[in-house]
């Protein structure tokens, strides 16, 4: 009986490393396509991997308890289909020890939010959360974001 569930506890183990090793093998664009309401981990993130394909939406803190990181996680996680919509890729970054590519390119300071354009130009930093609301009218009056609602209408 003990051989048993050793075996099926090896089974696992092989079943869920061999699933972690395929998603690992696939790029973050790759993972973000096949479920665009995941949210990424900034140490996994190259932003030259999402120049032209997704607008970055980073939100970092020292530490994952708070309090305005978790209230910016909830109102992100109650709009996710309209970022989608948006080509929006949501990242946290919540270890300034990390000394990520994030952090070094946008140096933040504590709570911070900022959303980047398709281009890679920052948009918008933000000191306090701020609703999906809010960053959608923000996204939308974008160039490019209004050019691809005009190219939408006309069906290209």
């Amino acid at each position: 009986m003990k051989a048993l569930t050793n075996i099926r506890w090896a089974a696992l183990a092989i079943i869920l490393s061999a699933t972690t090793a395929s998603a690992q093998d696939k790029t973050i664009l790759e993972r973000w396509e096949e479920d665009r309401s995941q949210i990424f981990d900034g140490a996994d993130i190259a932003l030259s991997e999402l120049q032209w394909v997704a607008r970055p939406l980073v939100v970092f803190a020292d530490t994952p308890n708070d309090p305005r990181f978790q209230q910016q996680m909830e109102k992100l996680a109650a709009g996710l289909d309209d970022l989608a919509e948006r080509d929006v890729i949501i990242i946290r970054d919540t270890d300034p020890a990390a000394a990520t590519e994030l952090r070094t390119t946008l140096r933040p300071r504590g709570y911070m939010m900022a959303l980047l354009g398709k281009d890679g130009r920052v948009a918008l930093r933000k000191p306090s959360p701020w609703s999906v609301r809010e960053l959608s009218r923000s996204i939308d009056k974008m160039p490019l974001r209004q050019q691809e609602i005009q190219d939408r209408r006309l069906g290209n």
